[in-house]
């Protein structure tokens, strides 16, 4: 399937990234049809015209009727989602998701998945920290980075449509990683930030902080506004490479803290100096 104007998408779980999906290729002239069992969303999404449709329950009318679905679902409901109602799919029909975590996933759905239609897994790499379609903001995609997350089973002509998806809604750089790369990846470039902004949140109860704080403590806290339902299920299908990261990093903020303890004054210059060096490929 090429990205044409006249392709109609399905978008099932309308949340902030679901939502702002809808956003942005409605804008470029696809027809948008959402699944989200949440009425109040369905209602906001049509009255702002995120959507050209919108349903609380699966229909297989609505199913079938879609060239592709974008499945913005948690992982353990992805999954059942497919189990339940994949024969309502179009034959040919593209799938693709937004899922946080992979490798429990894709392998499982792509086993079951019918061999007439295709799952490429994909993650774009942009957020916010507020979620819900109420939310949505298709800038967020603009200049931020993709991953696709192909395996054997998938064909050159599916992972050239996730490209194109990509591509047209304004990610600017796309990447291609295993299941297994993109979750080792993951639990350190998103678990683990997650994991030390929750923290730095609950090391203190003092009401009065915000009265005194500057941009600093609001930069590295703004991701502790979180998800729990999601993010904890996320932290538990990739336990062992975000506990890898953790003991990491728990290893090196011990090291430094026995730096300043012992007033190992160039010790710690040089660790700031490794880190501002290694800080600066993210400017570019």
């Amino acid at each position: 399937m090429e990205w044409i104007s006249n392709s109609r998408i399905l978008i099932v779980g309308l949340g902030l990234i679901g939502g702002s999906y809808a956003k942005a290729l409605k804008r470029l002239g696809y027809h948008i049809t959402a699944i989200e069992k949440r009425q109040s969303a369905i209602d906001y999404a049509l009255e702002n015209h995120i959507i050209n449709d919108g349903y609380t329950t699966v229909d297989p009318e609505i199913v079938g009727s879609a060239d592709a679905v974008i499945f913005g679902l948690y992982p353990k409901v992805f999954k059942d989602w497919i189990a339940q109602y994949q024969d309502y799919l179009k034959p040919g029909a593209m799938l693709t998701d937004v899922t946080g975590v992979k490798s429990c996933i894709v392998y499982d759905i792509q086993k079951m998945l019918r061999d007439d239609v295709e799952f490429i897994a994909s993650h774009p790499m942009a957020g916010r920290e507020v979620y819900g379609v109420e939310n949505a903001n298709d800038r967020i995609f603009r200049d931020a980075n993709f991953i696709i997350v192909p395996t054997d089973k998938n064909t050159p002509e599916g992972i050239r449509w996730v490209g194109g998806l990509a591509r047209i809604i304004g990610f600017s750089r796309i990447s291609v990683l295993s299941p297994e790369e993109h979750d080792e990846m993951i639990g350190y470039l998103s678990q683990l930030t997650h994991c030390i902004a929750v923290s730095l949140m609950t090391c203190s109860d003092n009401e009065h902080l915000v009265e005194y704080t500057g941009d600093s403590f609001r930069d590295l806290t703004r991701i502790a506004n979180i998800n729990d339902l999601m993010w904890s299920e996320l932290f538990m299908l990739n336990r062992d490479s975000l506990l890898k990261y953790m003991d990491i990093f728990l290893g090196e903020f011990a090291a430094l803290r026995d730096m300043i303890r012992d007033g190992r004054v160039e010790e710690l210059r040089e660790k700031m100096r490794l880190s501002t060096k290694r800080r600066a490929y993210f400017n570019k």
